[in-house]
């Protein structure tokens, strides 16, 4: 496209954002209003799902091996465990440490109970691995596979809770994207009726412009450009407000309740907007000429 053509395209689209004021105000409306929310959700889910990775992360599996093994058939464990993609930490507890630990969240003098038994472990066959996984869904798959080890005598996992946390994963995943494709079709609906409009109130002219040799492309571009404009300021202005509001009410939050911030850890503003911003930004232009190119498509066959 030439950019006097280029330019007349922007100043037609201009004009019909002017033309049909009150119906962009209202796609501009819509798509402030999905962007935000889509915003809105995208923040809790991250630090949703940030919260949920500090929980799975505390949810252990324990494996306690045959009595007598070797040191050697401990490491070979070890190793056919490390292969394994789902591992997100593999940790070795001797049986020495895991006298100690018992011995300190079961006595009040865990010292002097542990010179009453001496050099006699009561926990001489308790050595273990505590083994946290990238994704507690897997936690029955795993468990098996564990069991299937040679050596292996016992595995110990919350099978209860790594259900609870991946059942509330998946609803909070499904519920969220079903809101957000359905306010997403409905920007696109109201952009479409607001070029309908536009293109109805220059019908006459658009029919000129056919007689005398205008291209398809040269007429639809200036309904393009209109589309694309609503779907960005639309697009920008919630983003702008919901920074606003993240950085404020985390500050907020984490001055007054300090209690949340030691349960997990707010994703700062600036690494999860990084991503945010052009993710909005592109899903509001990508409605917009959606919307406006559907439309035209449909409505300007004269």
């Amino acid at each position: 496209m030439r950019i006097s053509s280029a330019w007349y395209s922007f100043r037609q689209g201009l004009k019909n954002i002017r033309r049909n004021l009150l119906f962009s105000l209202a796609s501009i409306g819509t798509i402030v209003s999905c962007l935000f929310l889509f915003g809105l959700f995208y923040c809790v889910i991250l630090n949703f799902r940030s919260a949920m990775q500090s929980i799975e992360n505390t949810i252990s599996i324990s494996v306690f091996f045959d009595a007598g093994i070797s040191d050697e058939n401990i490491t070979l464990i070890g190793e056919q465990i490390r292969t394994r993609e789902e591992v997100n930490t593999l940790d070795f507890v001797s049986a020495e440490d895991a006298w100690i630990k018992f011995s300190e969240e079961n006595y009040d003098d865990p010292e002097a109970a542990r010179e009453a038994f001496g050099d006699d472990n009561p926990l001489a066959n308790s050595a273990s691995y505590t083994i946290t996984l990238k994704d507690v869904s897997k936690q029955a798959e795993f468990v098996s596979f564990l069991e299937s080890l040679q050596g292996v005598r016992k595995v110990k996992s919350s099978k209860y809770t790594a259900d609870s946390v991946s059942a509330l994963n998946s609803v909070v995943g499904y519920a969220s994207f079903g809101i957000i494709i359905i306010l997403l079709l409905v920007s696109i609906f109201l952009i479409s009726n607001t070029i309908t409009i536009g293109i109805t109130v220059r019908r006459e002219e658009i029919k000129i412009m056919k007689l005398i040799g205008a291209t398809n492309f040269f007429v639809r571009s200036p309904f393009i450009v209109e589309g694309v404009l609503i779907g960005l300021v639309g697009s920008a202005l919630p983003m702008a407000l919901l920074y606003y509001l993240y950085d404020m009410v985390i500050n907020y939050v984490v001055g007054r309740f300090s209690i949340i911030q030691n349960l997990f850890a707010f994703i700062p503003a600036k690494e999860l907007f990084t991503t945010l911003i052009p993710v909005s930004l592109a899903i509001g232009v990508g409605i917009g000429f959606l919307g406006s190119w559907i439309t035209t498509r449909k409505h300007l066959k004269v």
